[in-house]
């Protein structure tokens, strides 16, 4: 497939750019719509495993994306209560290991990578093109615009749009509540940032790691709770939220709670989609990250998997003679895999916040690497 396949990308995040770059690069017309006023990403970060780093070599962009990142040579999973290292894991061999790094990296600094990689490839970037329908190879905007392709790809997250067309069941509230802030790493945060990681206890637990060159430390605080399911990136919270949820836990959380008093704290409730039986409909739309799989994010695969769908679909597309043989091919590649990854990474978060509180269930913990996640390369796997 070449340069008269038209494709459109519904969705401007991490998944949609790294799809609209990949078919780009294999000559394909692809434009590529997002909802908001100006491309860019929320203050966030985001960890990318070997598996995805290998996704982004694909596009040419793996050493820009690790010089922007981090590459932590070490990580610990920390008792809650006092701190101890119950689990200490070497990431200095990731490499030689995989084959590609292990980066943490800020999600604005990734998706300006990506940007770039968009503009040299040709990719045709419309903002504020909100999508509102879709029905044959058309996508309505929301200013009444219709536009047409080919192929039409649903990025747009998990309240997907695009994904209205294979079902309308809503996302479901997965009992999980997240509260994030980026923090200097300074003072005693540097400790942290320096060895980031885990605290886990009952219900409960907190992930740390650098940005921007350890200037920065990424905070995420998670917590079962019911009651408040609003979904949503920017929604602003209370610090008193986390002390009241974090009352007891050791002096290290104490101070992270702190840290995150004195910065923009945002709270949102995890939000998921169960696996659907297929994601191709009339042989012409698809879908791909969060929109065909979305998940929870305790085996930190979310970013991962749109990266490889993004990676699998363009090499899919572009060896097949039609639109049609390439989505399949893309489906059946990819499907098995997501679906898996979905359903350990809800069991995860069972396992890690267990009521055994000497290893909060850690002698049978499945993390990304047991699983054999990182050995997955999408630039290679059969199609």
């Amino acid at each position: 497939m070449g340069p008269s396949t038209k494709i459109i990308v519904v969705g401007g995040g991490i998944g949609g750019m790294t799809a609209a770059v990949a078919m780009a690069q294999a000559g394909m017309a692809v434009t590529l719509l997002e909802a908001a006023p100006q491309f860019g990403e929320i203050g966030a970060g985001v960890t990318l495993s070997p598996n995805a780093m290998k996704a982004l070599d694909h596009i040419g962009i793996c050493e820009d994306v690790a010089r922007a990142g981090i590459e932590p040579t070490r990580q610990r999973i920390q008792h809650w209560q006092d701190g101890r290292i119950l689990r200490a894991v070497e990431r200095a061999d990731q490499r030689a290991k995989y084959g590609a790094p292990y980066v943490t990296i800020h999600r604005a600094d990734l998706h300006a990578e990506l940007m770039k990689a968009a503009q040299a490839a040709g990719v045709t970037l419309l903002q504020d093109a909100a999508v509102t329908d879709s029905e044959g190879n058309s996508v309505i905007l929301h200013d009444g615009r219709r536009m047409e392709a080919d192929v039409i790809v649903g990025t747009d997250g998990v309240k997907s749009v695009i994904r209205n067309r294979f079902e309308t069941t809503p996302p479901h509230f997965t009992g999980h509540v997240a509260w994030r802030a980026l923090v200097p790493a300074e003072g005693n945060m540097v400790p942290l940032a320096e060895y980031p990681g885990i605290h886990i206890g009952a219900g409960r637990m907190i992930t740390r790691y650098p940005v921007r060159g350890g200037t920065l430390l990424n905070l995420v605080f998670f917590a079962r709770q019911d009651g408040w399911t609003d979904e949503g990136w920017t929604i602003p919270a209370e610090v008193s939220d986390l002390t009241a949820t974090y009352e007891g836990w050791c002096d290290e959380v104490q101070a992270m709670i702190a840290a995150a008093g004195r910065s923009r704290l945002f709270k949102w409730a995890i939000n998921a989609r169960g696996p659907l039986t297929d994601w191709v409909v009339e042989d012409r739309v698809t879908l791909l990250g969060d929109a065909a799989h979305a998940m929870t994010p305790f085996l930190g695969h979310g970013a991962a998997c749109a990266l490889e769908d993004a990676v699998v679909l363009s090499r899919a597309l572009e060896a097949s003679d039609t639109v049609a043989d390439g989505l399949r091919r893309y489906v059946a590649a990819r499907h098995e895999r997501t679906s898996f990854i979905q359903a350990e990474s809800n069991a995860n978060a069972d396992r890690m916040q267990r009521q055994d509180s000497d290893t909060f269930g850690l002698a049978t913990l499945r993390d990304e690497e047991s699983l054999g996640l990182f050995t997955y390369d999408c630039r290679t796997v059969a199609i």
